[in-house]
């Protein structure tokens, strides 16, 4: 596959460039490094410490080093990147170094492995936060969820940091907003024991971009799957359902703000306030080909039934760390389709 486009790579310098002078000759580690955000996160770290000369080095722990080496050789061989084998929950690899900052990753929606899921988010937040003790780390990001809010009302049409809602506990599939209700939970008692260390919560909601999964839970990734594919693009559901959508690029300077700027223990919202419907992201999906990419919709909205919604406010994200989506929903889509067309 392709790597992330040159000028996205600009983009996010050009968002960040002054937020990097703290890692100058730094350590950081990362987890869930080789998934969609990691690879965002390690894409635009090697490119912006080569073009600034920072001289920091990154950690990154994943279960099959030679896996990810295989798609992506360039950064296996970086020479300011290391790999490490083990796994989140014990972290028993690595603890000779010091890191002066953690991102926290791991751990993506899309299994089915309910118990495994949540294991893997509240154990291995745990093991991040003692590991981060050991290090001497003094920030750590936690990449959460907006899932934690559970269903979104539908008189609320974007749902803030402030709401007190929650997933139904009872339902196995709620694992994955639990876990990361409980990481969150983590996070600030292990802040109030030590207050050296930061943690920062990112709750992230909707994206597009190079390297989104298309076999998953992402609706963007399923249709562009099936257009690839000659069509139909496929609507389970009644199209009805609201989401929005923040570009990779956008994301990637959205985590690094956070990581260096964000308050502790204070969540901020990550995605877009610009709301679509389903259907509307299939039409912008099948307009990014060319042709005729036929949609088929499943099922039927029931009239006066309010659509789901899973839209965040992000009104703290602006006025505290001046961010914002640069990248439109459409130009998200086309920069999307384009690079998964070039990747064959």
């Amino acid at each position: 596959m392709p790597s992330v486009p040159e000028a996205d790579l600009e983009h996010i310098l050009a968002h960040t460039s002054g937020l990097w002078e703290p890692m100058r000759g730094r350590n950081i580690f990362v987890t869930g490094g080789t998934g969609f955000f990691g690879r965002w996160i390690l894409e635009s770290f090697a490119f912006t410490n080569g073009r600034l000369g920072l001289g920091a080095r990154m950690t990154v722990l994943t279960r099959n080093p030679a896996a990810f080496a295989a798609r992506a050789p360039a950064l296996a061989a970086h020479p300011h990147i290391r790999f490490i084998r083990g796994d989140v929950r014990s972290l028993e690899c690595g603890r000779s170094e010091k890191y002066s900052y953690i991102i926290h990753a791991a751990a993506e929606p899309g299994s089915n492995d309910f118990l495994g899921t949540f294991d893997t988010i509240v154990e291995g937040t745990r093991a991040v936060l003692e590991f981060a003790l050991g290090a001497g780390a003094e920030r750590i990001l936690l990449a959460s969820s907006g899932a934690v809010y559970g269903p979104q009302p539908p008189d609320i049409t974007h749902v803030s940091e402030n709401y007190s809602g929650a997933p139904d506990c009872t339902r196995p599939a709620s694992a994955y907003g639990e876990g990361k209700r409980a990481a969150e939970s983590l996070c600030a008692a292990w802040h109030a024991r030590h207050p050296a260390l930061e943690p920062v919560i990112a709750r992230c909601f909707a994206f597009a971009g190079p390297f989104l999964p298309l076999d998953g839970q992402f609706a963007v990734g399923n249709f562009i799957r099936d257009a690839l594919r000659g069509g139909p693009i496929k609507i389970a559901g009644d199209g009805t359902s609201l989401r929005s959508y923040l570009y990779a690029a956008d994301l990637a300077i959205w985590l690094w703000t956070m990581l260096f700027k964000g308050a502790a223990v204070r969540p901020y919202n990550v995605g877009s306030g610009a709301e679509v419907s389903i259907l509307e992201v299939a039409k912008a999906v099948a307009s990014s080909f060319p042709g005729d990419i036929p949609i088929e919709v499943a099922g039927k909205p029931t009239p006066g039934a309010a659509p789901l919604r899973y839209v965040p406010a992000v009104a703290r994200a602006e006025s505290e760390l001046s961010l914002r989506p640069w990248i439109d929903f459409p130009t998200a889509v086309r920069k999307t389709v384009e690079w998964y067309a070039q990747s064959g």
